[in-house]
């Protein structure tokens, strides 16, 4: 936990990939374990933008988790999650497979200047809605902010001030194009040690079995754990801690390259 942003905050946004109500459910059941990890630390979260599916699940969520070195943690859960199992939505009892992305970003404090132009936003906003398209309110004030050179669209809709969720969107553009930057940062240092990157979209990093036996396996690592359901209800430490030793010996061979 010696990153420059190891002890701040994380915003943690799950992306259910091709398969509509199965990646969906999915991408829900993945919410559900990070609420339940976060919980057994004692961290805070608030849902900060939720986009439920018309059947099941949900098409996309972005998760605000407040504590000491949320994102220290959370960092090591970014990538592609992979589940197979029979589907609940198959009249025919066939087994499949689904996948969802998690993105993990740091919470980014005002004093690291992240430079935004008022030119290169476009700020709208609309009512906010609930699960089955139920509107919240009866206003506009949820806030969708696009930044334009990036392409990056953020949105909040989970407070009932069009004031508060237009600065909880920016704080969460913010995040993102920190990210950016750093990611940069990264590659060069890469490219010098001929590092190669973990995590593609398509090279899952986890994969939970649920047919025809049950087996949680992180790729990254080889830790395998056959009692799903604890894993589903947020006992996901040893994979993050075992991650997280592998990438700091990896940095450490990386500036001892760099050195020579």
């Amino acid at each position: 936990m010696t990153g420059e942003l190891d002890r701040n905050n994380a915003i943690l946004s799950i992306h259910p990939g091709a398969g509509g109500t199965e990646s969906q459910d999915w991408a829900q059941i993945l919410m559900r374990m990070y609420l339940r990890w976060a919980d057994r630390h004692n961290f805070k979260t608030e849902i900060i933008d939720i986009l439920y599916g018309e059947e099941a699940g949900i098409k996309d969520v972005t998760i605000s988790i407040t504590g000491p070195y949320a994102y220290g943690y959370l960092k090591a859960e970014a990538g592609v999650h992979r589940l197979v199992r029979i589907s609940p939505f198959d009249a025919n009892k066939r087994r499949h497979t689904s996948f969802a992305a998690v993105f993990v970003y740091p919470e980014i404090e005002d004093d690291i200047t992240i430079e935004i132009k008022e030119e290169d936003l476009k700020i709208d906003t609309f009512r906010a809605s609930g699960a089955g398209g139920q509107h919240v309110n009866k206003v506009s004030s949820a806030v969708r902010i696009t930044h334009i050179p990036t392409g990056i669209v953020v949105s909040c809709q989970n407070e009932r001030s069009q004031h508060r969720n237009k600065a909880m969107a920016m704080k969460i553009l913010r995040a993102r194009l920190y990210d950016i930057q750093l990611k940069k940062q990264q590659d060069k240092i890469e490219n010098l040690v001929g590092e190669k990157k973990d995590i593609a979209w398509g090279n899952q990093i986890r994969s939970y079995v649920l047919q025809p036996y049950q087996l949680v396996k992180d790729h990254r690592t080889g830790i395998e754990r056959g009692n799903v359901d604890s894993v589903f209800d947020g006992e996901i430490d040893e994979f993050i801690k075992e991650y997280l030793k592998i990438q700091s010996k990896k940095v450490n061979k990386s500036f001892a390259s760099l050195s020579q």
